[in-house]
């Protein structure tokens, strides 16, 4: 890589830190927004629905407009979105409910950043190194929540917005950082990608598109499973489980750590290994086991247990899909990653 890719790539995995930072923040505080306002669980679920709605219906569409045009000014875009979401999030708790609801659907919006962001990294790669870029992409959301919960309870246990505004921080310097220093996207581009466009691989042929539709759909089913579960354990490890503010705060944690490690350390070479195609054999696998062990569980220690391996093996399943779609088009990275997005 050239000296501006590696500078591009810092900043890019420097963005999604800094958005996986700050939605960290939140995540320990959440179940006490819900006794705050005397929301329920169904209120809780709506919001988390809002933000996947609007990610879903257009991802694909913004992936489209920056192989069209350009990936920089969305990824910009994408991090003032977020600012502004988590601003209007935390001005809106103890107000009224649709408040949050439509902070969180401006924020459902301001994530379309982030296949942007794995679009242009993947323009700067090979084939060869890609697989090592996406870790350190996937990382960067391991890193976020490795920090950002430690960072939300102390701060939640002054004030419950503090978080929120503390993400609208963060987002607003990652914008600053981003339009500052991101080199000229005309010149991070991959030669090498231009020079073969007529031999890349496309979602016309008929094998890569039968490909593509079974990797997207293993992405839909999923994420609908794992967003459910995301957004309901804090309440579950709170409500039926006993777990109190620091101990989820520290089962996160625990979780960045270990999915860090994976990602930066393991995942490349699980990838050289045994490939794309078995390491999302094996995530599922575990995690369907996993899932039914909670089920079942009598003690937190198991709980604790099981929901790592849920949460790591996503945390490997999803990168390894990533790098097998990355393959598919280098001409149409924005629209693939944004079908990922689902």
């Amino acid at each position: 890589m050239t000296s501006l890719q590696k500078r591009a790539l810092i900043l890019l995995v420097g963005s999604q830190l800094l958005i996986m930072l700050g939605i960290g923040l939140i995540i320990p505080v959440e179940p006490y927004i819900k006794d705050d306002m005397g929301l329920t669980a169904t209120d809780m679920g709506i919001m988390a629905a809002l933000f996947a709605a609007v990610q879903f219906l257009a991802s694909p569409i913004i992936g489209r407009l920056s192989d069209k045009f350009a990936r920089v000014p969305l990824i910009a875009i994408g991090l003032l979105l977020f600012s502004i979401s988590e601003g209007l999030f935390a001005i809106g708790i103890g107000h009224e409910l649709w408040h949050l609801n439509v902070a969180r659907a401006l924020g459902g919006l301001a994530a379309l950043s982030i296949p942007s962001i794995t679009a242009l990294a993947s323009d700067m790669t090979t084939s060869s190194n890609r697989a090592k870029v996406i870790g350190w992409l996937s990382a960067a959301i391991s890193g976020g929540i490795i920090l950002g919960p430690g960072v939300g309870g102390v701060l939640a246990n002054i004030d419950h917005k503090l978080p929120f505004f503390g993400s609208a921080i963060l987002g607003a310097i990652s914008f600053l950082i981003f339009i500052i220093f991101m080199p000229n996207e005309n010149k991070l581009r991959n030669k090498q990608i231009e020079t073969s466009s007529d031999h890349t691989k496309t979602p016309k042929n008929n094998f890569w598109s039968l490909a593509l539709v079974m990797l997207l759909t293993m992405i839909l089913v999923s994420s609908f499973g794992l967003a459910a579960f995301e957004n309901m354990f804090s309440l579950y490890f709170h409500d039926v489980r006993g777990f109190n503010l620091n101990e989820i705060a520290v089962f996160l944690i625990v979780n960045g750590i270990l999915s860090l490690i994976f990602q930066v350390v393991f995942f490349d070479k699980l990838v050289r290994f045994m490939g794309e195609l078995m390491i999302i054999r094996l995530s599922f696998l575990f995690g369907f086991i996993s899932i039914i062990w909670i089920l079942f569980s009598q003690q937190k220690w198991e709980v604790f247990i099981a929901t790592l391996i849920v949460f790591v093996g996503f945390d490997i399943l999803r990168p390894a899909i990533t790098t097998l779609l990355s393959h598919i088009s280098d001409s149409q990275q924005g629209f693939v990653n944004g079908l990922n997005m689902w």
